[in-house]
């Protein structure tokens, strides 16, 4: 998993996303992680699977670690019902066809297989130009539909609060410039802020809730 460094302005939603993924396990079988990156998760994975296997594109921005090189845009170069599960975080966003690769997923996965995903609602432009949509709990629902998916499951990443300091802390990024010292100096600055409103908002979400606001999604959808 990542690695969650309470010094850091984002914190909180590294530690959801953890958590997402600790309720996510265990996952036998065989699992495809299309959009697989830096393979954060793969000793987590397993830890319980009999395969993991990486997909991602030669345009990565991160280092190729893919065991498949292919473009989530376009049909893949893997078989009908062969993984068990498909996981996929922090990719949908950066795909100009993502029905596409719903599609696919659905294709490659056996009957009663698993595809879990991560997307945005609120969050920032990354990895541009390679950044195309935010999605709704309502778009999501109809795009897995049209995919064949069932007993989607779709839950929010975070509250207002978190969403809305998680970002205020990157906004508050952009004003560390100037030599080393300087920037040094203003980030140590910024830490007990950014610990603080990252404490908080958790409990400030249980109590005010507002649920149609939120970071972004966690999915869970069943092939049958």
């Amino acid at each position: 998993m990542h690695k969650e460094n309470l010094l850091s302005h984002n914190w909180l939603v590294i530690r959801a996303n953890n958590d997402f993924l600790r309720r996510c396990l265990p996952l036998p079988g065989v699992i495809y992680d299309f959009g697989c990156g830096t393979r954060p998760y793969e000793e987590d994975f397993l830890e319980h699977a009999d395969r993991y296997i990486g997909v991602d594109w030669s345009n990565t921005p991160h280092k190729l670690k893919a065991d498949i090189v292919a473009d989530l845009n376009k049909p893949l170069p893997i078989a009908n019902e062969v993984a068990d599960h498909v996981v996929s975080f922090q990719v949908l966003e950066h795909l100009s066809e993502p029905q596409v690769m719903l599609r696919e997923a659905h294709r490659i996965l056996r009957p009663e297989g698993t595809l879990r995903l991560a997307v945005p609602f609120q969050w920032w432009i990354h990895e541009e130009p390679w950044d195309f949509c935010r999605y709704t709990r309502y778009g999501l629902s109809q795009m897995l539909a049209k995919a064949g998916f069932s007993q989607v499951q779709i839950e929010e990443s975070s509250g207002f609060w978190a969403m809305w300091f998680l970002k205020l802390n990157y906004q508050t990024l952009r004003i560390i410039r100037g030599p080393f010292l300087v920037r040094r100096s203003i980030r140590w600055s910024l830490v007990p802020f950014w610990w603080a409103n990252q404490r908080l908002a958790p409990l400030l979400d249980r109590h005010w809730a507002e649920p149609r606001e939120t970071a972004g999604y966690y999915v869970t959808a069943k092939k049958i």
